[in-house]
């Protein structure tokens, strides 16, 4: 979609969408071993999709976590199928739970 910015150009979407993740960790008992799993993980999301990631959520509980993951694109189809493929990696993790997801998308006129 385009629209006006105002000074006489036209302006195109600019789609934002991310992920959430909530994970339960399996035989994880302490903080450094919650991170011996989250941070490979984050480093292969970060690597394999070039997308933003972080532990956004349980950052004190040594069994859960919630691991966040954002993408811009000017395009919004683009930007459903890169969510749904990093949707499908994290969901097909064997050492790790899945327990919920959120995803969401909104476009930089939705802001405001």
């Amino acid at each position: 979609m385009t629209g006006p910015t105002g000074r006489g150009r036209v302006h195109r979407d600019m789609w934002i969408g991310w992920i959430e993740f909530d994970y339960l960790l399996g035989d994880v008992h302490s903080l450094k071993q919650k991170r011996s799993v989250t941070k490979p993980l984050l480093a292969e999301i970060r690597r394999k999709f070039a997308v933003s990631a972080a532990e956004v959520d349980h950052l004190d509980l040594h069994r859960r976590a919630a691991i966040g993951v954002t993408a811009v694109s000017p395009d919004r189809a683009h930007l459903t199928e890169l969510l749904d493929t990093v949707e499908r990696f994290g969901a097909d993790r064997p050492d790790i739970q899945l327990v919920a997801t959120r995803r969401r998308q909104i476009s930089s006129y939705d802001i405001d």
